[in-house]
């Protein structure tokens, strides 16, 4: 989920009141807030606590929801998760910390050191691209050997390496969820052995990715094909827009501008969209509501 914002310190308390309800009228299984789509390690540890204490009030456990503890500091990550538990979220998740990039050795025994301070099951979160360390094949095998770690999720894009988690867990976790991050590769990660996605999308069209995985859970390829080609055809129009990584905030924030969900602005040193970019967003939305109508979801 992305964290709407007003300011540069200052939740869009409406706006993320509305965004809650739409994505959970979309059909989600679940949150998970201060992720990489959630700008988490650009709030402030205040703000942090704010989002969560307002999302878990909302939600009513109406769905799980997973907060990212993503840091530099051990500290303020365990900090974190224990606001997360206070305010009644669900569990914690946890990519590697992202400015010295540690070796496999290092990342095992921060896991070790981590994992008893933290009150909340712990989902492993690989994002080589921001973090510049992959959580390698024989860390994912040492942490299914700790019952407080309960899942992985794949953001590498790699799907060499999504198959390869996948065998690990049929043969050692069966119990483990295995998520994917790029919902590009959606469909194909379930064809893998994955179990869902943690798609950025799902903020703007919750419904569409939800059928997704219905569709190919009840062997429906064909259905679930037609929708995947439509969740490409998300990507194409709304994540591309300008040259930067930040693109692909920037645009799924700029939709749900233009849908009237929620402010898009940006967690310094990012800047919403300019006047060009949004009107071409405002085209192309009505482009994708148009296809996405005909689908009958």
């Amino acid at each position: 989920m992305i964290t709407p914002l007003r300011g540069r310190d200052e939740l869009d308390v409406a706006g993320l009141e509305r965004l809650l309800e739409h994505i959970l009228a979309g059909g989600v299984i679940g949150l998970f807030i201060l992720g990489t789509t959630g700008e988490g390690p650009s709030l402030s540890y205040r703000l942090r606590r704010e989002l969560i204490e307002r999302v878990c009030k909302q939600v009513k456990k109406r769905v799980p929801v997973l907060v990212g503890i993503t840091d530099t500091a051990f500290v303020e990550s365990v900090s974190v998760a224990r606001a997360a538990a206070d305010f009644g979220a669900d569990a914690v998740v946890l990519a590697p910390p992202y400015y010295l990039p540690e070796a496999q050795p290092e990342l095992q025994e921060y896991l070790d050191h981590l994992v008893p301070e933290l009150p909340l099951p712990l989902y492993i979160y690989n994002m080589p691209a921001l973090t510049k360390v992959h959580i390698e094949a024989d860390t994912i095998r040492r942490a299914m050997d700790n019952p407080h770690i309960v899942g992985l999720k794949d953001s590498s894009g790699d799907l060499n390496y999504f198959k390869n988690a996948a065998e690990l867990i049929k043969q050692h976790r069966p119990d483990w969820p295995l998520l994917c991050g790029p919902e590009e590769k959606l469909l194909a990660t379930l064809q893998l052995g994955g179990n869902g996605g943690v798609s950025g999308g799902a903020n703007l069209f919750p419904k569409l990715y939800v059928k997704l995985v219905e569709a190919y859970r009840a062997g429906n390829l064909a259905r679930a094909e037609e929708l995947q080609q439509q969740i490409q055809r998300v990507s194409d129009s709304f994540y591309r827009i300008g040259k930067h990584a930040s693109s692909i905030i920037k645009g799924i924030k700029c939709v749900l501008a233009c849908q009237g969900i929620c402010d898009d602005f940006m967690a310094e040193p990012f800047h919403r969209f300019r006047d060009a970019e949004r009107e071409l967003v405002k085209t192309r939305l009505k482009e994708i509501e148009a296809e996405i109508a005909k689908l009958n979801l």
